[in-house]
């Protein structure tokens, strides 16, 4: 496994130098940042990155103000109690994307995030203070506590929201195999843990927060 100098430069070169390619990289946000939005915010990102999986995001992006209005604003407290009747009427309303089970976990995902509140005042707090260097502990609460929030479906949702995160696209597994991370796509318990040992790696050496990294790996990959 090579250092992050080694693959920065790679990337760097690929994308017209250092001062180009750093103008493309995006900044994760303060844990401050993070804790003051408000937990409908997280409810809403987090249903569209479920209603874009396997779907045209373009589609889904036109459709939200829509689905924002269906669904109240996404305020957790009334998602959370959506009965069996008003999921009915949502799969009968045009201006929504009509399949139940992403409906369906509207509901669950802001239980969900109901119980995240009711431990730490607010779901953003989890979200907020959660340690970068165990980021794959966090997908492993999503995947367990949420529906439908496991794979790279968590991951855009973290990133979407200014969390830290690295994305596993296909670029970055790529890299990942090429420096000998893993020798497929991650997918177990125990590839995960490779791949967060290798980023902490790489963001000790750099400074650097995971969500650099990763778009680093990403563009040290031939297009």
């Amino acid at each position: 496994m090579r250092d992050f100098d080694a693959i920065y430069k790679i990337a760097a070169d690929r994308k017209g130098g250092q001062k180009a390619f750093e103008a493309t990289l995006s900044h994760p946000k303060s844990r401050e940042e993070l804790a003051a939005i408000p937990d409908d915010r997280w409810l809403s990102q987090m249903s569209k990155c479920i209603f874009q999986a396997g779907f045209n995001w373009k589609v889904v992006e036109n459709k939200w103000p829509d689905i924002e209005e269906a669904f109240h604003g996404f305020d957790i407290g009334r998602a959370g109690f959506m009965t069996d009747e008003e999921m009915g009427e949502h799969l009968s309303n045009p201006k929504v994307i009509r399949h139940g089970k992403k409906i369906a976990a509207i509901r669950d995902n802001a239980q969900f995030l109901a119980g995240l509140a009711k431990e730490r005042g607010t779901a953003a707090k989890v979200f907020a203070e959660w340690p970068a260097e165990d980021y794959v502990g966090l997908l492993a609460l999503l995947k367990k506590r949420a529906n439908r929030l496991g794979g790279n479906s968590a991951m855009y949702f973290l990133r979407f929201m200014g969390v830290d995160s690295f994305v596993l696209s296909r670029d970055v597994a790529a890299a990942l195999i090429r420096e000998g991370v893993v020798d497929k796509s991650p997918s177990s318990k125990k590839d995960m843990e490779r791949v967060q040992e290798a980023f902490n790696g790489w963001c000790s050496q750099s400074g650097r927060p995971l969500t650099h990294v990763s778009r680093v790996l990403a563009c040290s990959i031939d297009a």
